[in-house]
């Protein structure tokens, strides 16, 4: 009877009577908590990119209303999709600070003609269109570097200092600005124009002489004065040349952290490149005795060498051996030319700073031996070293996609080069056997068998009446 009753127990009854197989509700239970994670990321990921616009052709024709950030990307291209977060995260930030820069995104390669139009000539291509303008963004691809960037492009091109308050503030916000100091004057026009030009860059100010710090004294007005390094610098037409020059050059810092960023940032301003190749992590005294004197060259020799040289210091030796074709071992010091691609290596060891000071001296009265260059042996040595750097990076990461993208095309060509020589040489062959048996037909045709003339002969016989065969014979029969 217990038992019975454990049976009836387990059986489900159905409401005609039936008894019902049981149900086991466990993957239900945790179905529900996947569905409902699944579903709050869903969400999450369409609230951030609520906050990006998904632009088409009618872009063309409403943009000049706004101030748009647009990146115009590729579907196919991985550098887009490593861009898509953090663009998004671009888009919920200018949202919530209250911007009036519109954050919006364009496929370029089904709107090609729209992009072609903006100048997008890769992929992505971040631009700043503000009315008839459009500005392009060169800097690193980060959430903090393009709304700073944003921010300084959409607002004014010359934004006014109006107190000391607030030139306080600015110094202690921005690393590099220049300011314009004074009234109306040419210099001022053309302080404007180099702004308009150089604005994707650095920030640009205007501000009365009374503004500015009591210890700061200016030559003559109007002026245009650089404050960087914890100090300034003042703008000098006869010694310094054209004004958007010196701007360009003086906008970075007199010591940088170089990366390849910098570098084709840096072949704007004409300028040597001097950089401690250094492994950051690395705490050894030769690592942070070479950073040291490289610091020291650009704070105490900045009079000296500021015009053509920037200093600054490198994390690692892989981007700059595949600059220079070479293998430096680290630490080191080298001297870039960007212009030019030519660099410069140190012919004994730097052991101070006055060391590295005629190194540099050695460099401007060309003394130091000049390696690399752009020339034709360089630029045939380039695609040497691009293609074996490609061919290593792909068997590197992936090694079957490496044998299919090289062994496969390789293998189809030697192929067809062996179909192409086998299909020659057989049909010489067969060519060679057809003209012998031609000529030897020939042969037969124009002579014929004996037998065959001696058919010939008895036909002509044949062809004679009886009297021209007697008449013949008495001819024979004389002749003998």
């Amino acid at each position: 009877m217990r038992s019975e009753g454990r049976s009836a127990r387990r059986r489900a009854v159905s409401p005609s009577g039936r008894a019902r197989s049981p149900v086991n509700m466990a993957p239900l239970g945790g179905w529900r908590p996947r569905c409902l994670w699944a579903a709050v990321v869903a969400l999450a990921l369409a609230s951030e990119a609520a906050f990006v616009e998904d632009l088409d052709e009618s872009f063309k024709e409403n943009r000049k209303d706004d101030i748009w950030l647009v990146d115009f990307y590729a579907p196919w291209c991985g550098h887009c999709k490593k861009l898509e977060p953090v663009w998004n995260e671009v888009g919920i930030e200018m949202k919530n600070m209250g911007s009036p820069v519109r954050v919006g995104k364009m496929d370029a390669t089904s709107f090609s003609s729209i992009a072609s139009e903006f100048g997008v000539r890769g992929y992505p291509t971040i631009k700043l269109l503000k009315g008839d303008l459009a500005y392009n963004y060169r800097g690193p691809r980060t959430k903090d570097d393009i709304i700073e960037f944003a921010n300084r492009v959409a607002g004014p091109l010359i934004r006014p200092l109006p107190s000391q308050q607030m030139f306080e503030h600015v110094r202690k916000r921005h690393r590099v600005f220049f300011v314009y100091v004074g009234g109306e004057s040419p210099l001022k026009e053309k302080y404007i124009e180099v702004a308009s030009e150089l604005i994707v860059y650095t920030y640009f100010f205007s501000a009365s002489e009374d503004v500015l710090p009591e210890y700061l004294t200016l030559p003559e007005l109007p002026a245009v004065v650089v404050f960087k390094d914890g100090t300034y610098f003042v703008y000098d037409e006869y010694e310094d040349g054209d004004l958007s020059s010196w701007i360009n050059r003086e906008r970075f810092q007199g010591y940088l952290t170089v990366d390849g960023f910098t570098l084709y940032e840096l072949g704007d301003t004409g300028k040597l490149v001097a950089i401690a190749v250094i492994d950051d992590k690395n705490s050894s005294v030769e690592h942070t005795r070479l950073k040291s004197i490289i610091q020291e060259v650009a704070r105490d020799y900045r009079d000296h060498f500021h015009r053509d040289f920037q200093f600054g210091h490198m994390d690692g030796n892989d981007y700059i051996n595949s600059l220079l074709m070479d293998d430096l071992t680290i630490p080191t010091i080298v001297v870039l030319n960007t212009s030019n691609q030519q660099y410069f290596l140190p012919d004994r060891h730097i052991e101070n700073t006055e060391d590295m000071v005629q190194f540099i001296n050695n460099i401007l009265d060309g003394t130091a031996e000049a390696q690399g260059g752009d020339g034709v042996l360089q630029r045939i040595k380039r695609i040497v070293f691009d293609a074996k750097s490609t061919v290593v990076s792909v068997f590197k990461s992936s090694p079957l996609l490496g044998c299919f993208l090289f062994g496969l095309p390789l293998g189809v060509i030697s192929i067809m080069c062996y179909g192409i020589c086998t299909a020659d040489t057989d049909g010489g062959v067969d060519e060679h056997e057809a003209v012998k048996k031609e000529n030897s037909d020939r042969e037969l045709t124009d002579d014929g068998s004996e037998e065959e003339q001696e058919e010939e002969k008895n036909g002509k016989y044949a062809e004679l009446s009886d009297g021209e065969l007697k008449q013949k014979d008495l001819l024979e029969k004389k002749k003998d």
